[in-house]
């Protein structure tokens, strides 16, 4: 058997890390050693609950104290900037949950941390890992629709609380100095990832942003929200809601271009070519090494690759920026020129 890599885990108040700590655990090639945040509650669960064997008050005293390969970040958005560059500093690969950052800067920084330290960066956005999205992804750039000319993804559910996220993960996303925004950060951020991978950085960008639900703690922010980015030859459309009570009704996401289009509906591929008949069928299944974000990132540090698509940390930076611009122009209620200043 080859290397076995030592992973730790960077703070966990970002719920999508317990299904990333699962993952870790059923790698044969992986051991999870140690953990650090100063929750109590949360390294009390990771101990008892995943046998994590050693726990720290801080991801600082963990990287400090133990010889790791991999760090699995998963605080508020504003903690991934410090987490990337205290790795990168030690040579120790990052795969951070999404989004990149709370801000354009802190993307920044994550991103030139790796390429200085000469280390791997993945930022993990869950739909990567969907057999649909990968569908979705290979036809566009193969070019089955033609040149782009409008993406659209609506993420959506009824609130935080309502689902029934873990208060840590509550108090993150509905404090804007931790999550950035509201909603517009935590799910603008799908569509502006899927326009930054297929469309690239747009020219500008239009926000809007309100409070529309029951919840109070929402009110120091949003829980809905619209970015619009213009292209040279296309719109993207980054829609998010905190408000929604229902699965969605129509294709999702959706592509559009000169010649076809393709979007996802109900788990199935809808691939529509102009002239021809709608069709609808099952993605392909997932195959190694892109079932999962950990097995994708240890394949690329094995065989000397960058972390390439969705979760390759320049899309992830472009995507900070639509969301950036977006925030911006919901604020000010003027259109964001591309690049920022």
């Amino acid at each position: 058997m080859g290397k076995k890599y030592r992973v730790g885990i960077a703070c966990m108040s970002h719920d999508h890390v317990w299904g990333e700590i699962g993952t870790w655990q059923k790698m044969e090639n992986v051991e999870l050693v140690a953990a650090g945040d100063d929750e109590p509650e949360l390294l009390e669960r990771i101990k008892k609950e995943y046998g994590v064997p050693r726990v720290y008050n801080s991801y600082q005293e963990m990287l400090e104290k133990e010889e790791l390969d991999i760090v699995q970040a998963a605080g508020g958005n504003s903690e991934g900037p410090g987490i990337v560059e205290a790795a990168a500093a030690k040579g120790i690969h990052v795969i951070s949950e999404k989004p990149m950052a709370s801000t354009l800067a802190g993307a920044g920084r994550m991103k030139a941390a790796a390429e200085i330290a000469g280390t791997l960066l993945l930022i993990n956005w869950p739909s990567a890992w969907h057999a649909e999205w990968q569908e979705l992804e290979r036809r566009v750039l193969a070019g089955d629709v033609g040149e782009v000319r409008f993406t659209r993804y609506r993420s959506a559910h009824n609130g935080p609380v309502a689902i029934g996220c873990h208060p840590s993960f509550i108090r993150d996303l509905t404090t804007p100095e931790i999550n950035g925004a509201g909603a517009l950060m935590d799910y603008c951020c799908y569509g502006a990832k899927l326009a930054a991978r297929l469309l690239g950085r747009p020219l500008s960008a239009t926000g809007q942003r309100g409070y529309f639900g029951t919840e109070p703690k929402y009110a120091a922010s949003d829980d809905n929200a619209i970015i619009t980015a213009k292209y040279a030859h296309a719109f993207a459309s980054c829609e998010a809601s905190w408000t929604q009570p229902v699965e969605y009704l129509e294709t999702n996401p959706l592509v559009y271009g000169s010649e076809g289009a393709i979007g996802i509906y109900h788990g199935k591929i809808q691939y529509h070519k102009a002239g021809s008949e709608l069709v609808s069928y099952d993605a392909p299944p997932l195959e190694y090494p892109f079932r999962n974000g950990p097995e994708y990132l240890i394949h690329c540090i094995e065989n000397k690759l960058p972390i390439e698509g969705f979760c390759s940390p320049q899309v992830g930076r472009d995507a900070q920026e639509i969301l950036e611009a977006g925030l911006r122009s919901a604020n000010t209620g003027l259109t964001q020129k591309i690049p920022l200043e």
